[in-house]
């Protein structure tokens, strides 16, 4: 049970702006609300594999994006923490052996880009390398014995990748996005799909640790560089969108706290409230017990502290109201840089559920179809619920593969924890919600349970009318159902009529007719199947006598 009563709860609706965004670019060609399927496109195609490595000052990691590349899967990820910017405030150069098992990372990661055929790399390295004194040798050293040349990127560049990064994923964002790495903090402005002012500072905690005079001189330094990060970027944001490894170790520990039933971190939603009893928590709990209770690694969790310093105070300096975690950062926003203009006004959920149905679906395309065919149910729901719906009709036949007597529960898990962008933590149990219910008509007693308190109880309602809608739709017809026949829906009367093609009469069998009124059942309706009558042949007129 989510404990944290206090916090407020998350806003409905409020992606309309990106709903938008991605309805407009979506209806060209005549693709309707869907869009032209992006792997399609051979913009994309040509996006459909690539490495990227992200040389920190805490850790080198490698990334291999695939598949749609509006919303990437993750082909690979390898992650080393070398601490390569550990003790740099006192030496002026990289951490000797941070600086070896970081060269010897990158060498791997050659290695293996070359076996996928994707050499080469498209590699950056961030404030460690651009602020050591020996940051030019060990560039020099990593091209001649590996061939790949690190892009090394200021501050500023830095906080454009990451807040790219995240429009990545919520191409509606506004706000402000915050990107922490070892041993820098950056900040940039996100709104209407761009990146405003941005800067950078030296609040990364490996930087923070070589502050002598103890906790006291750390809190007066992250508060006087804080003042004059409020003063650079202004006041007003309502958001702010946590990049960095060091926000997430957080952000776990955070949900550990409130014994919160939903563990994906995208998109985890946090009130300032909720960040101080952490922050708090944090001091009076073991470190190595919490490390073990969130599966956070020991080099991470010895940065938390401090991080969590520098959260608080950004927290009490810019006053938002919501702080979102975010899974996408640097590595995202390079990818998102190689995107043309036209695929990033895209919506990152729906092209993925696209991308779903062409390679999980038994019939590819039928997911279109079913949509139109239930949309008058949803004619009047607000934008972002009919998205949902989109994406729900996609998903629909997706994990047909799976055992029948656990369809239902590979459906919600898929929905709920897949790796999908443009989906909050509500808008996941709702689609989970709705896929369970298109393979199960009851819930009841389902290990689900807990992660429902996600939902008003007329969420979880709207989703199982859903779920039982698509329950009905897709076994109606196994072709098109609109050419059978089509839904009528009276809210006002509480009435749902099927209206039936004479041809169809024998499609609406026994175990049709049953899951139609349980969608009858769900809206609180009364059901009612009719024919429509042939209009009587017309007389010919009368004709006047010759005179």
């Amino acid at each position: 049970m989510v404990t944290d009563t206090d916090a407020p709860p998350p806003e409905r609706g409020s992606r309309s702006s990106e709903d938008s965004a991605a309805g407009a670019a979506a209806s060209d060609a005549g693709w309707g609300p869907f869009g032209r399927p992006l792997f399609d496109d051979p913009a994309a195609q040509s996006l459909s594999r690539v490495g990227v490595v992200d040389v920190g000052s805490n850790s080198v990691r490698m990334v291999v994006f695939d598949g749609a590349a509006r919303s990437p899967a993750y082909f690979y990820n390898e992650k080393i923490l070398c601490g390569l910017g550990a003790g740099l405030n006192k030496t002026g150069q990289l951490n000797p052996d941070g600086r070896r098992r970081a060269l010897s990372a990158i060498k791997r990661f050659d290695l293996l880009s070359q076996s996928m055929g994707i050499a080469p790399l498209t590699a950056v390295a961030t404030a460690a390398v651009r602020e050591a004194s020996d940051g030019p040798e060990f560039r020099a050293q990593v091209e001649r014995e590996t061939g790949i040349k690190l892009w090394v990127i200021d501050g500023a560049e830095e906080a454009r990748l990451s807040a790219q990064g995240v429009l990545l994923g919520w191409p509606g964002a506004k706000g402000l996005v915050c990107d922490i790495g070892g041993s820098s903090m950056e900040l940039a402005e996100v709104a209407d799909g761009r990146v405003g002012r941005r800067v950078t500072s030296p609040l990364g905690p490996l930087k923070l640790n070589g502050i002598s005079g103890g906790r006291k001189a750390v809190k007066a330094h992250i508060k006087a560089v804080m003042a004059d990060l409020v003063e650079q970027m202004g006041g007003g944001h309502k958001r702010i969108y946590l990049v960095g490894g060091s926000w997430r170790a957080f952000a776990r520990l955070d949900m550990e706290r409130r014994q919160y039933p939903l563990s994906v971190l995208h998109e985890y939603r946090m009130t300032p409230r909720s960040i101080q009893k952490t922050a708090n928590w944090l001091t009076e709990h073991d470190p190595d017990e919490l490390r073990q209770r969130t599966g956070t690694s020991s080099g991470r969790m010895a940065l938390v502290p401090l991080a969590s310093l520098v959260l608080k105070e950004m927290v009490r300096s810019f006053q938002p109201k919501e702080i979102y975690t975010s899974a996408y950062g640097i590595r995202e926003g390079l990818l998102y840089e190689q995107m043309p203009e036209r695929l990033r006004k895209r919506d990152p959920l729906i092209d993925a559920c696209r991308f779903s149905e062409q390679h999980n679906a038994r019939q590819p395309g039928f997911g279109k179809q079913l949509y139109h065919f239930l949309r008058p149910l949803f004619r009047n729901a607000p934008s972002e619920r009919r998205r949902l719906v989109r994406a729900a009709c996609l998903l629909h036949d997706v994990s047909w593969r799976a055992h029948p007597d656990y369809r239902h529960e590979v459906c919600f898990d898929n929905a709920t924890r897949a790796n999908l962008g443009g989906l909050d933590h509500p808008g996941r149990v709702f689609l989970g919600l709705a896929l369970l219910h298109r393979y199960k008509n009851t819930r009841s007693g389902s290990r689900f349970e807990p992660v429902l308190d996600l939902l008003t109880e007329r969420e979880v309602q709207e989703a199982e009318v859903l779920g039982k809608a698509m329950r009905f739709g897709a076994m109606f017809s196994v072709d098109d159902p609109d050419r059978m026949g089509h839904l009528e829906w009276f809210p006002k009367k509480r009435l749902l009529r099927m209206v039936l093609d004479e041809e169809s009469r024998d499609l609406f069998g026994e175990v049709a007719g049953a899951r139609f009124n349980a969608l009858a059942v769900a809206l609180e309706a009364e059901s009612d199947v009719v024919f429509p009558r042939k209009p009587k042949p017309r007389k010919p007129a009368k004709t006047q006598p010759e005179a």
